[in-house]
């Protein structure tokens, strides 16, 4: 039997291919009015022409664009510079460790972890603190202020703090008056829990000023030695128009409101089990902070039709944050700038409609008001948002002998945040400098240093001056990273490699002192080798693209070894080991063919106190043309014979570097170890040409003569020849030390180093997309990933990483939600308000909190096994790699699409279609994919997702049959 036209599709895979991309041969014509109406199909925005939205009655759901899932964090995470003394840093109210806080997000240390704060190890036990930690401190109020003070009193050994809070909830402002949708209730709880971790008490329904409630004068004669006052300003500005009226008119106040939602909409705030607040009609909010924006967002919820928020000013004069303003813009709120209430018109005991008079803003810089402009709304309510104070007598009596000022507030010393008397403190909005919530958690951050200070005064005890307050500390950071290699004790597996981060030994120093545990010189040499550096030399990789800054993907140099004489570097060892003691200095030595050299200089290093020596034979450029480096490295004959050379010559251990411009990497290897060497460092720098410009010159390129040479390329472009390397290596020769090189740009990609048989990592290009302190990162992200073996209830997250969730457009789907949708719909068109329609309908049937759950942070998870230790987990990867042949190829897997997570961009369908098997269609409507039966599991699907887990390989369930085209036995037909 002949087959015909083999290399042509047959008509099933043509008709698949129909959206298949086409290069275009001509200019496309459509008409403008075609085009209209295939927008409403395709639009994945909303109609900006509509004047509603979909109801948002009773949800409470997360709106926020700044909610990001697992991969937009993490993507939006590399975007940070970390920049030299940041300004970001500079700036945060709280002084946040920024750069850190986004490492940990890249290092994914998520609160899902559900880990308990310890304190600071390095600290003194609690038992064995001076009496003056008993002290009894009282902190009233459990908002941001008070959580913050009482954590870092905790955080200091403080053990006797107790806060107390009038409501029967914690979390203040944030939890009562930051709406669901905005702020969870899950976020401030989790921040309480690890407060309490630590030892803090919470008294719920004990107000300052209460009948039951506590004073400052009964808390001091209680014997509590420090009280601080984080009650916020509990009390709304009210205007005299507004006075005497009451929900029952139809008025609320911002402080009468929110609360109320929040408690109807917050799972676990309280056990009330109240209604929210039934709004109908037009709904005015007034003010133009966030406050206001809140109320207003949340009428909507509440049952309102139409939500108008009026202030006096205009847009270029509002308080809120943009995301808070643009929030209510999207679900149509109507924004009524320079306007001022004048008059509230009642029909009965209702309110019907407000009159206002227009503002202006005079030359000299004053608002005024024009009585002769006015303007008449209609109303069936209205929300008075104009901030907050301190009004109410008991309140102010029960904080007596405290002294206040023309405002109203207690008079606080802004640095101290000490009163008038000196065992009361104060933070937050009642301080009068506080105007978010950040600012807040700062205030009680400063009080917690000088109330130290002056509670250790009272029992004679010294603190000095300069604050030093402890950070966050979790079971993580008691895990032990240390390892031996070679009879070395390296305290952590994070090195410098031979390379530009140890350029000098006070650089060394610095890296040192930053936490890095071993560090390899510079490669030195002896004086009759001596070179001189051309320039440029070290240039960024083309392999990420078009990015620039840090993240780069690569690096290449044409550097050759160091410029310093070894008497340089002999010094200097000397002196690094006598200031460090407990790390390990490798000396990097390099020399031509000659036993007499090495032995020369193999013989100084080790007088110098060397602990361990690399010896440099793969240095891929310039050396090699000297006889050095590449060209002892890639004969195992010669790398044998050094290696005997420099067993005879030195007892300590020394390591041969590798080079991975050879054909097989093991026989250099296996020659070192016939040698003599205790271990090789796996890989060198590969040899490479980076890219040309459009006038065929390459980067870098030297002198008027624009010449160029191969060179060095690093970082993680360079990371999977490193993997291979090391893990052939390992298998080859087992138990042999390996030091690796090659791409170690995170704790991740150290610990999969580790797994390919690596007893310690060395650091180079991450350096150069950041800084020294990048070893904090490594070491915080390389315990977490030990710890969290441990952890049973974790056993199914891949490393840090949770099973992903369903969701879209970074938001959750839960299953219910699933139900009520029904049938897959894509995010855009028609599709997308039929969602939005289904979804509303149904949440309109519920109580707020009928379904929702909250969030539970206890019992924090604890090891239920021994947290593996580095030497463990090395070589853990090794038997299941190896040879092809090794592979079986009867346990297939197919392709399978969640279309719930889909964003519909037919990448799978463009992939499978010219470079795979055309096995995914495509629904011209939906732009839904699917995956067909011919499905051969080759996974470029799942690689060019954009979306996390969205494709999923599955076991398959029927024989894998080869589609091989011509059946095999069945010679060709040739067409002439």
């Amino acid at each position: 039997m002949a087959y015909q036209n083999i290399s042509k599709d047959p008509p099933d895979i043509e008709s698949l291919l129909a959206l298949n991309p086409l290069v275009q041969p001509h200019a496309s014509l459509v008409s403008t009015g075609t085009t209209k109406v295939a927008r409403r199909h395709w639009k994945r925005n909303h109609d900006k022409s509509c004047s509603t939205c979909v109801s948002k009655e009773h949800n409470f759901e997360d709106i926020k664009h700044t909610t990001l899932s697992e991969r937009a964090a993490l993507r939006e995470a590399t975007r940070c510079l970390k920049c030299a003394d940041a300004p970001c840093q500079r700036s945060c109210p709280t002084q946040l460790d920024i750069k850190s806080f986004i490492t940990s997000i890249a290092n994914k240390v998520f609160k899902d972890m559900k880990l308990p704060q310890i304190r600071d190890p390095a600290l003194p036990p609690l038992d064995e603190l001076p009496e003056s930690y008993n002290a009894k401190v009282a902190l009233l109020g459990c908002g941001p202020a008070s959580i913050s003070c009482a954590t870092y009193l905790a955080r200091l050994g403080y053990q006797n703090l107790t806060i107390f809070e009038k409501f029967g909830y914690i979390g203040g402002l944030s939890s009562s008056e930051i709406p669901q949708f905005r702020l969870p209730y899950g976020v401030v709880s989790f921040e309480v829990e690890l407060m309490k971790d630590l030892g803090v008490r919470v008294e719920l329904g004990k107000g300052l000023g209460d009948e039951n409630g506590p004073t400052v004068k009964g808390l001091l004669a209680d014997g509590y030695e420090a009280v601080f006052l984080g009650i916020g300003l509990p009390d709304p500005k009210l205007i005299p128009l507004f006075k005497g009226l009451t929900a029952k008119n139809g008025f609320y106040t911002s402080k009468d409101f929110l609360p109320v939602v929040a408690m109807a909409s917050k799972p676990a705030m309280c056990s009330c089990k109240s209604s929210l607040p039934s709004l109908y009609g037009s709904v005015i909010v007034l003010g133009a902070g966030d406050t206001a924006f809140d109320c207003a967002t949340s009428a909507l919820r509440c049952g309102a039709k139409r939500v108008f928020v009026v202030f006096r000013k205009g847009f270029t004069n509002i308080r809120a944050v943009p995301e808070e303003m643009e929030l209510a813009r999207e679900e149509m709120c109507e924004f009524m700038p320079f306007l001022s209430p004048r008059e509230v018109i009642k029909k009965g005991d209702r309110i019907t409609a407000v009159k206002f008079c227009r503002t202006e803003l005079t030359e000299e810089g004053k608002w005024v008001e024009d009585e002769e402009q006015t303007v008449r709304l209609k109303a069936d309510f209205i929300i008075s948002a104009f901030g907050s104070e301190l009004s109410e007598s008991k309140v102010v009596q029960a904080m007596a002998p405290l002294k206040f000022n023309s405002w109203g507030v207690p008079e606080v010393d802004p640095e101290t945040m000490v009163s008038s008397e000196p065992n009361v403190f104060v933070g937050g909005d009642l301080a009068g400098v506080a105007n978010t919530t950040v600012e807040s958690v700062n205030d009680g951050k400063q009080a917690a240093w000088y109330m130290h200070q002056y509670l250790q005064s009272l029992h004679g005890l010294y603190v000095p001056p300069e604050p030093r307050l402890p950070s966050f500390f979790t079971p993580i950071d008691l895990v032990d990273l240390s390892v031996e290699v070679a009879g070395l004790k390296f305290h952590n597996p994070f090195g410098l490699a031979s390379a530009t981060p140890t350029t000098s030994s006070a650089m060394i120093r610095r890296a040192f002192e930053a936490g890095w545990s071993f560090a390899v010189t510079k490669t030195f040499a002896l004086d009759k080798d001596m070179v001189t550096n051309v320039s440029p030399r070290i240039v960024r990789g083309t392999t990420s693209g078009p990015l620039y800054g840090p993240g780069q993907g690569a690096f290449l140099n044409i550097e050759l070894i160091s410029e310093k004489t070894a008497a340089y570097w002999l010094q200097s060892i000397s002196e690094l080991k006598r200031d460090f003691p407990n790390k390990v200095v490798i000396a990097s030595l390099m020399c031509g063919y000659s036993r007499e050299d090495w032995t020369e200089l193999c013989h100084a290093a080790v007088e110098a106190g060397a602990d361990a020596l690399e010896l440099n034979l793969s240095c891929p450029h310039g050396m090699g043309e000297r006889g050095m480096g590449l060209a002892c490295g890639q004969d195992p004959e010669l790398v044998r014979n050094i290696c005997r050379w420099v067993r005879s010559a030195v007892k300590i251990p020394f390591f041969a570097k590798m080079t991975p411009n050879i054909t097989e990497i093991v026989e250099i290897a296996r020659a070192a170890k016939e040698g003599g060497a205790d271990g090789v460092t796996a890989i060198n720098t590969v040899s490479g040409l980076m890219g040309l410009k459009a006038n065929a010159r390459a980067w870098p390129a030297i002198g008027k003569e624009q010449k160029t040479t191969y060179g060095g390329v690093s970082g993680s472009a360079v990371r999977p020849i490193a993997l291979r390397g090391v893990s052939s290596i390992a298998n080859a020769l087992p138990g042999f030390p390996i030091l690796a090189a090659g791409g170690v740009e995170s704790a991740e990609t150290a610990l999969q180093f580790l797994h390919c048989g690596a007893s310690v990592v060395q650091v180079c290009s991450a350096i150069h997309n950041q800084d020294f302190t990048l070893v904090e990162d490594y070491v915080t992200g390389l315990k977490a990933l030990l710890y969290l073996q441990a952890i049973d209830e974790l056993a199914e997250w891949d490393g840090q990483c949770p099973p992903t969730a369903k969701h879209q457009r970074g938001k959750v789907i839960t299953p219910k939600l699933k139900a009520v949708i029904g049938k897959a719909l894509p995010e855009f068109g028609p599709y997308l308000n039929e969602k939005e329609r289904r979804i509303a309908a149904y949440k309109k049937t519920l109580a707020p909190l009928e379904e929702s759950q909250a969030e539970v942070h206890r019992p924090a998870h604890q090891p239920s096994k021994p947290v593996p230790a580095v030497k463990d987990v090395i070589g853990q990867a090794l038997p299941c790699i190896g040879a092809y042949g090794n592979l079986d190829n009867t346990q297939q897997v197919v392709a399978i699409i969640d279309e719930d997570m889909c964003i519909n961009c037919g990448k799978c369908y463009m992939v499978c279609n010219d470079s795979g098997y055309q096995a995914i269609t495509f629904d011209p409507q939906t732009h839904l994919p699917h995956v067909t039966p011919d499905c051969t599991g080759c996974t470029l699907c799942v690689s060019v997702c954009p979306i996390i887990d969205c494709i999923r390989m599955v076991e398959k369930t029927s024989p894998y049959h080869p589609r091989r085209g011509i059946p095999l036995g069945t010679p060709p037909t040739y067409v002439h």
